[in-house]
């Protein structure tokens, strides 16, 4: 995992198991998995509305969105990016 990623990892952790009274991360964990799993959906959207009809400076944000409410969804789940590139890894075979 990039420094990048790893300190977002670490802090939608934190948020989890120390939720501070106006974060935005820890309100999405308090709403639950339904609401998580619509703002993936949401941010997927915004991705593909962007890929077809903006720059790539809009690609990249709505994609960094993505991937940050997908972290969310894993550390909900007890799951990690190190499981998501495993499952990778065994496509390479």
């Amino acid at each position: 995992m990039s420094d990048t990623l790893e300190q977002l990892w670490q802090t939608i952790q934190d948020r989890k198991e120390n939720p501070p009274p106006g974060s935005y991360t820890a309100a999405l964990f308090a709403k639950g998995q339904n609401e998580i799993v619509k703002k993936i959906g949401e941010e997927a959207v915004e991705v593909v509305v962007a890929a077809l009809g903006e720059g790539d400076e809009r690609v990249l944000y709505e994609s960094a969105d993505l991937v940050y409410h997908l972290l969310v969804l894993l550390a909900a789940r007890g799951l990690t990016w190190d499981d998501v590139e495993a499952e990778l890894r065994t496509r390479f075979k």
